[in-house]
């Protein structure tokens, strides 16, 4: 007798059994932190002769070491965060948030930063961090921390390949983002075999290859939102004002000018293709795919098309991925 896919041995459904796992992960990984830190302060692991706690962790575990030292810090950490720890044991903070904020708060935002954590799914965490330290430091101060967190990293991996990890101020990763993307959108990938083609991430592999190589000319536009509360990349990642006043008398600077309600003001012309300051316009808009919600391989879509209305305005053009904007046109041609 054959088995349903979507049942467990013991005829539970896998919603049910994945959540029980999943309650009972969260409070483990609770009780391992705050023991590692625990751990780590009471030198019982010198005796070991290794270098530090977070060896011990990593052996007896079967972990990295990076994992290990990040249980210890944020075992650390909650000591004194009240409300972090509790919204943490009460299961209201997943490891992941807890995580994230153990970085930022202090005693004088910890309030702040969980209701804002609590609102926000923890993929959204950061940026919602980032918009909130936008809002409340000096350009300095911003400018200054993010200078200091400034690194890059590379590890070898069992296959052989190198896996990079940067951090970078959000002007500078905007420029380097523009210049993958651009590079992308303006250069046919080749076939791996047969109809088999390179995923994104792979074409932006190739495209920063050609980038180090110091291969191919290319104009690229990195588009700052200027608000009256800040600035923004076209992503919605805060650039501290003063990097974009020093860049300003050096740098064409794209403007986007927002109604009273924050609404970019409408740019329509008479024309096949949209202009710059139309597509700007729809991005701030709609920012991804309005089919699908994909970020990347976005393209001006008309609706109703071009040969119906004959004309490009900004209340019907809608961003869709190519993908996407490929199957809606073969799906009206069929």
């Amino acid at each position: 007798m054959s088995t349903s896919r979507s049942h467990t041995a013991r005829g539970a459904p896998l919603t049910e059994a994945l959540g029980d796992a999943i309650a009972n992960w969260s409070n483990d990984q609770r009780t391992v932190v705050i023991l590692a830190a625990e751990f780590a302060d009471s030198g019982e692991w010198v005796a070991s002769g290794l270098p530090s706690a977070a060896h011990w962790i990593a052996a007896s575990a079967d972990i990295e070491v990076c994992t290990a030292r990040e249980w210890i810090r944020v075992g650390r950490a909650l000591r004194d965060l009240s409300l972090v720890t509790k919204l943490f044991d009460a299961g209201a903070l997943s490891y992941s948030k807890v995580r994230t904020l153990t970085r930022f708060v202090t005693a004088a935002n910890e309030s702040t930063l969980v209701a804002l954590a609590v609102d926000v799914p923890a993929g959204q965490l950061g940026r919602a961090i980032a918009a909130w330290l936008s809002r409340t430091s000096e350009d300095d101060e911003l400018e200054r921390l993010q200078h200091d967190q400034r690194s890059v990293a590379w590890r070898n991996e069992p296959d052989g390949m190198i896996t990079f990890t940067a951090r970078l101020p959000p002007l500078a990763a905007g420029q380097l983002i523009a210049r993958l993307q651009t590079h992308v959108m303006t250069t046919r990938p080749d076939a791996v075999s047969g109809n088999a083609w390179p995923s994104l991430a792979q074409q932006h592999a190739d495209a920063l290859s050609v980038l180090i190589d110091g291969g191919g000319s290319m104009t690229t536009e990195v588009v700052l939102h200027v608000r009256e509360d800040g600035a923004t990349l076209d992503d919605g990642s805060p650039v501290p004002i003063g990097a974009v006043a020093r860049i300003a008398d050096d740098a064409f600077i794209r403007a986007l000018i927002h109604d009273a309600k924050g609404r970019p003001i409408d740019a329509s012309e008479r024309r096949r293709h949209p202009t710059a300051r139309q597509k700007r316009i729809v991005k701030e808009r709609d920012h991804a795919c309005v089919d699908c919600g994909s970020t990347v391989l976005l393209e001006y879509d008309h609706v109703p098309d071009f040969a119906e209305s004959g004309r490009t305005v900004v209340d019907e053009l809608v961003l869709r991925c190519a993908p996407c904007h490929r199957r809606r046109h073969e799906h009206a041609a069929a």
